[in-house]
């Protein structure tokens, strides 16, 4: 079995940029950890933004501009990048909070092999929650996880709303 893990959004921008947070801070140990320990594909998903992004739907309701391609804030956390070194890596990058592109991705990495997927990242209660409910769909009979101790949200309750969201759809939150 194929074990892939989808590592959502751990940018400088929602680290300790734009959009930073305690808490995004506070996880990445434990994210930099379950990347050191995988051992089969990674999925690395980044947000990216245009100059243009307050033009956007998205940027009209968030309108904070971040995770612009080619800023620092649109690079992953240097703790992240060290622990990707060496690593089967794939990057995806994402123009909103979930990637169409994963499942087709990810039927690539895994070639028919039965596979499960584990997610981590930043913010769970957008971009995690997002991906997550689409590989969901995608992939309504394989085992999905969402490790909590490496995914942090807007604020800690949002996160905790997030992960009971994924849970009441079957997906498992360790």
């Amino acid at each position: 079995m194929k074990h892939v893990l989808v590592a959502v959004d751990l940018q400088n921008d929602f680290v300790d940029g734009a959009l930073g947070t305690a808490e995004a801070s506070a996880i990445l140990d434990a994210a930099c950890a379950r990347i050191r320990s995988q051992e089969g594909p990674i999925l690395v998903t980044l947000d990216t933004h245009g100059e243009d992004y307050l033009s956007t739907r998205e940027g009209r309701f968030l309108p904070v501009p971040h995770c612009v391609r080619g800023t620092d804030g649109w690079k992953l956390n240097g703790k992240v990048q060290k622990a990707l070194a060496k690593k089967d890596v794939l990057y995806v990058e994402k123009p909103t909070f979930g990637s169409v592109d994963l499942p087709a991705l990810v039927r690539v990495l895994t070639a028919g092999e039965p596979f499960d997927l584990t997610l981590i990242g930043l913010c769970t209660d957008i971009c995690v929650v997002s991906n997550a409910l689409l590989l969901k769909a995608a992939f309504p009979e394989a085992d999905i996880f969402v490790d909590a101790a490496a995914c942090a949200g807007v604020t800690p309750q949002k996160h905790e709303a997030a992960l009971e969201t994924m849970r009441s759809c079957q997906i498992t939150v360790l």
